[in-house]
């Protein structure tokens, strides 16, 4: 008799023995290491904005840099994943956390000298280059760790407590920052790669790059041909391609807005350094929420409803924010914008690590990664030239529209599908 079991929405079968996650060591040991670097990473989330608007008070500046920044994360999409899909996966993480720790301990040894925001502009855009490595290389990582019906939940898990960890990074890179300056914080972000050097070294992951049944890895070709296979890949699916081409414009009104806040903080609300820091810890209440609600979200209104109902409920918190002067309420729509977008990115990538196979991983999620980010420093440079000239606020309401926008159009394509990660047989 065949299997009578139902196919659940995660890819999953009922009545499958479920081994809790936090009794897999490899998995735990990658959590918590990449926990820490998450919490010191965002020290420099908050300390580079500042440090850029205490020298030009311009926050055209700090939008010039993060495009700048995200330029240099694009590049490097064109190869990453090339280097993921050949190279072993852990000794790519340690290489890249290890070049992050010289890069921006550079800034607090170089300030030590006075402003150097020129150096802002080289060690900015070689660490994102290599966070674009690491990033592709992290996804294909907890592929290998967990089964495919439990890549949702692990992403969940991860993000949540990342999440955790990045609500104390802001509010103590805000104190730290008021305290010891901004280049203090920037030298614990360098200090936490460390640390992430050490557990991943404790740990090895599978699905290295090798072809299935045994077949050798293919030729390596140019890194246009290798990103293609996964444009290819992208493209002939139904549901990654209208949702590539979606993300590419939510990008575009979303990438600056994290300036821009913080801009609309400092600038029109008069808040200090500190008073930034708290704020942005409590929004990623926000994070936190919407990482362990993307599983049992996702297991109920499936992958569209849940994409496609977190898109437009976002949409509309952002513009809330436009609409408001209150710091509380700012404060809690940041929240509801951050929950929906875990929801909505954590449910975008598990789909895309359970349909790709895992050859093709590192190659496909470059891809995916290099085409929609595409977009995102022109529109970091213009939200941020807009909030400048015009007011925070008013970007706000524009970009707020303009993503609700986008999560009407995706009920036109096939991202409204249930389950694509199912053939259509099962759904």
């Amino acid at each position: 008799m065949g299997d009578l079991r139902r196919v659940t929405p995660a890819g999953g079968t009922e009545g499958a023995p479920v081994r809790p996650l936090w009794r897999e060591r490899d998995f735990v040991v990658f959590w918590g290491a990449q926990t820490f670097s998450v919490a010191g990473d965002s020290f420099a989330y908050v300390a580079v904005p500042l440090l850029v608007l205490h020298v030009t008070g311009s926050v055209a500046q700090m939008g010039l840099l993060t495009g700048v920044a995200g330029v240099a994360s694009i590049v490097a999409g064109l190869f990453a994943g090339a280097l993921v899909d050949r190279f072993d996966r852990r000794a790519l993480l340690i290489y890249c956390d290890l070049a992050r720790v010289v890069s921006y301990g550079l800034i607090p040894l170089a300030w030590t000298f006075g402003p150097q925001v020129w150096l802002l502009y080289v060690v900015l855009p070689v660490s994102e280059a290599i966070g674009m490595v690491f990033q592709v290389t992290y996804v294909t990582a907890v592929r290998t760790l967990v089964r495919d019906d439990r890549v949702t939940e692990a992403n969940g898990l991860l993000y949540a407590t990342y999440a955790a960890a990045g609500i104390a990074g802001p509010l103590l890179a805000g104190l730290v920052t008021e305290r010891f300056g901004a280049t203090a914080a920037v030298a614990v972000n360098a200090a936490s790669f460390a640390v992430s050097v050490v557990g991943i070294r404790l740990i090895r992951f599978g699905g290295q790059a090798t072809a299935p049944d045994g077949q050798a890895v293919p030729a390596r070709q140019g890194p246009w041909r290798e990103l293609l296979a996964g444009v290819r890949f992208l493209w002939r699916h139904p549901v990654l391609r209208p949702l590539t081409v979606l993300l590419s414009f939510l990008v575009f009104l979303t990438y600056g807005l994290t300036d821009v806040l913080i801009y609309f903080f400092k600038h029109d609300l008069g808040r200090s350094d500190g008073e930034v820091g708290v704020i942005l810890a409590i929004a990623g209440l926000g994070t936190i929420a919407g990482s362990l609600l993307a599983a049992p979200v996702r297991r109920r209104l499936w992958f569209g409803a849940s994409w496609i109902g977190a898109q437009a409920v976002g949409a509309l918190a952002m513009a809330g924010i436009g609409l408001s002067g209150d710091i509380p309420v700012i404060t809690a729509l940041a929240a509801a914008y951050l929950a929906c977008a875990s929801v909505a990115g954590i449910s975008s990538m598990s789909l895309r690590q359970q349909v790709t196979p895992d050859r093709l991983l590192g190659r496909v999620t470059s891809a995916f990664w290099t085409i929609h980010n595409s977009t995102g420093p022109v529109g970091a440079a213009l939200l941020t030239w807009m909030a400048g000239r015009y007011g925070a606020a008013e970007v706000f309401l524009l970009a707020g529209g303009g993503c609700l926008l986008i999560a009407v159009a995706a009920l036109l394509t096939p991202v409204r599908r249930a389950a694509p990660e199912q053939p259509e047989h099962t759904v």
